[in-house]
């Protein structure tokens, strides 16, 4: 079976940046596995995956705007050191999940640290950063939906697939 909407895909893969460093590998672990066309993967690695069957193997590079985005520098700022949370030592590096104006959680990644100044940033840690996957499709198959009912229409079946 092709990789089409809805289709359930279970890969393996290993994610490098340009410089070659291995950033996120199933290697060692189950396939990844998802449900095609929904957005449940960024949207550079979907759109390679198409037509693609079981036993299919691909490398492509996804630009950052298919893949987490563009870094927004307005993402970034400078609150001072004594707005963060007591007792927790801080790092550079270290992710925080943070709240915002409109009361929505967001994971940030401490940037900067001075002694009375935190620098965070709320871009994903691969917003701007090309991506290069070496993907092997393990399995492709219909969505439960299909597969119990021969629709394709989306619509969830009596069984709750």
């Amino acid at each position: 079976m092709q990789i089409t909407k809805n289709a359930t895909v279970s890969i393996h893969y290993t994610l490098k940046n340009d410089d070659d460093v291995i950033l996120d590998t199933s290697e060692g672990r189950d396939p990844l596995a998802f449900e095609y066309g929904v957005g449940q993967i960024i949207p550079g690695l979907e759109a390679a995956l198409e037509g693609k069957v079981a036993g299919d193997s691909i490398s492509v590079r996804i630009d950052p705007k298919d893949g987490y985005g563009e870094k927004n520098e307005a993402m970034i700022q400078t609150i001072p050191r004594e707005h963060m949370p007591d007792g927790v030592e801080l790092q550079v590096g270290m992710q925080l999940q943070a709240q915002t104006p409109d009361g929505q959680a967001q994971l940030v990644t401490i940037v900067g640290l001075t002694n009375t100044d935190v620098t965070l940033d709320g871009n994903h840690p691969l917003a701007g950063v090309a991506l290069n996957f070496a993907v092997e499709v393990v399995d492709v198959t219909g969505s439960s939906t299909e597969e119990a009912t021969g629709s394709s229409d989306g619509s969830k079946d009596e069984s709750g697939g």
